[in-house]
């Protein structure tokens, strides 16, 4: 099983069939705690789908795995910064 498989049946993602990780061990995705994330991160390197699949994952508040190239610790960095901006700019719109 790869990593497509395990993200059919859920919402369609028409993307998610030109992923470079399509037909990749998804144990590659979610490395044990402290093991090395490099293999993972340069399989989604040149995907055309990249933002697709971070995006994903950050609407989905996925916890664990590489996603779009991303670690966890990453995309939390991604989601704060980003409700940092929304803040930002409800505050200069009052």
């Amino acid at each position: 099983m790869d990593v497509i498989s395990l993200l059919a049946g859920e919402e369609e993602r028409s993307w998610q069939g030109q992923a470079n990780c399509k037909g990749v061990d998804p144990d590659l995705f979610f490395p044990e705690r402290g093991a090395s994330t490099r293999e993972a991160k340069e399989v989604c390197r040149g995907c055309v789908v990249r933002e697709n699949c971070l995006e994903y994952a950050l609407a989905n508040s996925e916890k664990f795995g590489i996603w779009g190239g991303m670690s966890e610790r990453e995309r939390r960095r991604v989601r704060r910064a980003r409700a940092l901006e929304r803040r930002q700019a409800m505050e200069n719109a009052s």
